[in-house]
């Protein structure tokens, strides 16, 4: 496992664990301490990042503004990766297992998955290599999937007489459907790039490159798009997505009005609007 690596202010921080990255385009401080182990720990976030924008909340993470578009320091970095071989679940840990263990252990690899799906900033998971099984559903959590397109993915549990357990077949058939997702889930079918990109799994195909990090770049270039925008914004914009998805047209309408309520008192769009005057970028705080 590795540690967060150094970087400089301002620069696009890492954290790494392997193989399919996970790219938050975020603005807030995630400490060293917060990781994915080889068994599917809970991540863990130190004290100072706690103070600093993690709020504990039944069933997953909350997040409180106190986030900026600005690194002050040096492992106040904005963008993170988690970086994985992404196969999923450990086989042979898991066989070592009796009954009553696979079910907490089950539940942790759910609780982080779910962290990651709360997360109140965009995510992008680039699939470089091999995404299965829990990989793959550690995927779907996130806002953008790319690819390159010798990558593989899918939810092969069905094979091992099991279902997905951390939120596959939930999450694979609103991003793709109930019909074919349920195709994939019954055949336990592995697909490439294309084909992934072809049923609208991922966003973006990329033929890979020397490094073998095609999809990783695609996911820093698009983390950098989203980088400049205000953090409040970016932040309700997500949660009226995500919950809209899950009601009705007039409900979801109804969200996004609350949503964009929150936007209106904050300090960033004031400052959005005196840079457009000015002709210069936004300094945007999060406030």
């Amino acid at each position: 496992m590795a540690a967060a690596a150094a970087t400089a202010p301002g620069a696009l921080g890492i954290l790494q664990v392997g193989r399919a990255r996970l790219v938050a385009a975020c603005c807030a401080r995630l400490g060293p301490g917060w990781r994915l182990s080889g068994s599917w720990t809970v991540p863990r976030v130190d004290p100072a990042t706690w103070a600093r924008g993690w709020t504990p909340a039944a069933g997953g993470a909350a997040w409180r503004r106190g986030y900026s578009s600005e690194v002050k320091t040096e492992d106040e970095l904005r963008v993170r990766y988690l970086e994985e071989e992404n196969r999923g679940a450990d086989l042979k840990e898991r066989v070592k297992m009796n009954s009553s263990e696979v079910g907490p252990f089950v539940s942790k690899i759910r609780a982080v998955i779910n962290e990651i799906a709360n997360l109140p900033v965009p995510t992008i998971a680039a699939i470089d290599g091999l995404a299965l099984g829990g990989g793959l559903e550690l995927a779907l959590a996130c806002d953008i999937r790319v690819a390159a397109s010798s990558a593989k993915m899918g939810l092969v549990e069905t094979k091992l007489a099991i279902i997905p357990g951390g939120g596959g077949t939930q999450r694979l058939p609103r991003a793709i459907g109930m019909s074919l997702a349920k195709e994939l889930i019954f055949s336990a079918r592995v697909l490439d790039g294309q084909a992934a990109k072809a049923v609208g799994l991922i966003s973006h195909v990329l033929e890979q490159n020397q490094e073998g990090d095609a999809a990783y770049r695609k996911a820093l270039d698009l983390a950098r798009e989203f980088l400049p925008q205000g953090p409040v914004a970016m932040r309700v914009a997500k949660l009226a997505i995500n919950q809209g998805m899950e009601v009705d047209l007039v409900t979801g309408l109804a969200i996004e009005e609350a949503c964009y309520a929150q936007t209106i008192p904050t300090k960033d769009r004031l400052e959005g609007l005196l840079a457009f005057k000015e002709k210069r970028t936004p300094r945007y705080k999060g406030e």
